[in-house]
């Protein structure tokens, strides 16, 4: 369906729409979403063994989590400005950038306070070669469900839209896949989590004019 024909059809009283149904229909594939990535991550990879001690006393490990939290709510209004036609994404890519530029800010001062031979530790830690894909694996079940809930939508700009999706289930496979991270550097989650919400992000934009089509 062409935007004119949506236009159309509103004209012609097709029927009222249900308040807030976006949002609605969203958050509950969020939700399905992310029980299924974390029976994914039980299933595969696990909880990480320390994670009650991890909670209680590692800084880093509640900023890893506000890190990628803050994401998860600025690719949400992405996602939910994209499924109404005519919607800008106005301030949206401004949220999102605001927590990459600070963890960005907060590796570079870990990065300069430590010594360098140091800092290839911090940058790579022990597990750069498993988590953006560990992250991309976990996406999954949050790409299918959120893949449903936006076609069931009228998005009009198909590939954005895809990008926002992959971008959010990135978001929340890596919210998901914090439980299991040891990583605490700022250095290694401002790369390397973005980098694997950036995989299920191409894949969206790439799938989304075929996936999205009214």
């Amino acid at each position: 369906m062409r935007t004119d024909e949506l236009v159309s059809m509103l004209a012609t009283d097709a029927g009222a729409v249900t308040p807030h149904q976006a949002e609605r229909r969203h958050a509950m594939a969020i939700g399905w979403g992310a029980l299924g990535a974390a029976v994914l991550m039980a299933a595969t990879i696990g909880v990480r063994a320390d994670l009650a001690a991890a909670a209680a006393g590692e800084g880093m490990f509640w900023v890893k989590v506000v890190f990628v939290a803050c994401l998860v709510m600025a690719s949400l209004l992405a996602v939910l400005r994209l499924s109404r036609p005519g919607r800008a994404l106005a301030w949206v890519p401004a949220a999102l950038a605001a927590p990459v530029f600070a963890i960005w800010l907060l590796a570079a001062l870990e990065l300069l306070r430590a010594d360098p031979d140091e800092r290839a530790v911090l940058f790579f830690g022990a597990t750069a070669g498993s988590c953006p894909l560990l992250i991309a694996m976990l996406s999954a079940p949050v790409f299918l469900a959120l893949m449903w809930a936006m076609k069931g939508m009228a998005p009009t700009k198909l590939r954005l839209a895809g990008a926002a999706v992959g971008f959010l289930a990135g978001a929340v496979g890596a919210l998901v896949y914090s439980l299991h991270c040891p990583e605490s550097a700022a250095a290694f989650i401002g790369f390397w989590y973005p980098l694997g919400m950036l995989i299920p992000t191409a894949i969206g934009a790439a799938l989304g004019p075929r996936l999205l089509r009214w």
